[in-house]
C-alpha cells in the first residue's frame, strides 16, 4: 500500500517503505501542518543520508539540531523536535533492535499491545499512539486483533479525524474540516 500524506511523491515513498520514517513523521505531527510533519523524514534523509534509527541516535546532537534548522526547517521547533527524534531513534535502536516495525509486528501483538508499545515511546502520548495505530491499521496492513477498538474513534471506518484517514487531496480536506469543527466546538464550550 502506498501512502499519500505529504503531496510529495518522494517523501510519501519514504513513509511507505521505511517504518522508522513513518514513526518520525507521526512524532513531528504537532504544531505544524500534517504535510510538513510527515515530509520531515525526507528532509532528514536528504540532509543526513539516512533514516536509520541507530545512525540517527549516534549523530552528534548539535549536528542533528543544525540539520533540523537548515532551511527549510524540519519543524518550527527544531531544537526540541530534533531532541525528540533522537530520543525516539535511541528507543528504537535499544528496545527494538533498530527495527521500528518490530513495535507492531514482534510476537504477533494484539491492537492493545501495539498501543501499549507505542505509548511507551518517547514523544508518543495516548492520542498520538492511537492515531498512529489507526494509520497502521487503515493504511499499512496491520491486522492485529482489536486494533480498531484500541485506536478508539481514530479507528472508526469512514471517519476523517486524522492522518490515518488521508489517502488523497479530498480526504485531506475532509480531515482538515473535521479538525476545524472540533476546535470550534471546543472553543465554544
Amino acid at each position: 500500500m502506498a501512502l499519500h500524506i505529504t503531496g510529495d511523491d518522494a517523501a510519501d515513498e519514504l513513509l511507505t517503505n521505511d517504518p522508522f520514517a513513518l514513526l518520525v513523521g507521526m512524532l513531528l505531527d504537532q504544531q505544524v501542518a500534517m504535510e510538513t510533519a510527515f515530509a520531515g523524514p525526507a528532509k532528514i534523509s536528504d540532509r543526513l543520508g539516512t533514516t536509520d534509527a541507530a545512525e540517527i541516535a549516534a549523530v552528534d546532537p548539535d549536528a542533528f539540531v543544525a540539520a533540523f534548522k537548515q532551511p527549510p526547517a524540519v519543524h518550527r521547533f527544531p531544537g526540541s523536535m530534533a531532541g525528540r527524534v533522537q530520543a525516539l531513534a535511541t528507543a528504537v535502536r535499544d528496545d527494538w533492535g533498530g527495527d521500528a516495525a518490530a513495535i507492531w509486528t514482534q510476537g504477533d501483538p494484539s491492537g492493545a499491545e501495539v498501543l501499549k508499545r507505542l505509548k511507551a515511546l518517547p514523544g508518543f502520548g495516548d492520542q498520538k499512539a492511537r492515531i498512529f495505530l489507526a494509520l497502521l491499521g487503515k493504511q499499512c496492513g496491520l491486522e492485529a486483533a482489536g486494533w480498531r477498538d484500541a485506536a478508539g474513534a481514530y479507528g472508526e471506518e469512514g471517519s476523517f479525524r486524522s492522518v490515518a484517514d488521508i489517502t488523497s487531496p479530498e480526504s485531506l480536506a475532509k480531515v482538515r474540516e473535521t479538525k476545524r469543527a472540533a476546535k470550534a466546538a471546543a472553543k465554544a464550550k
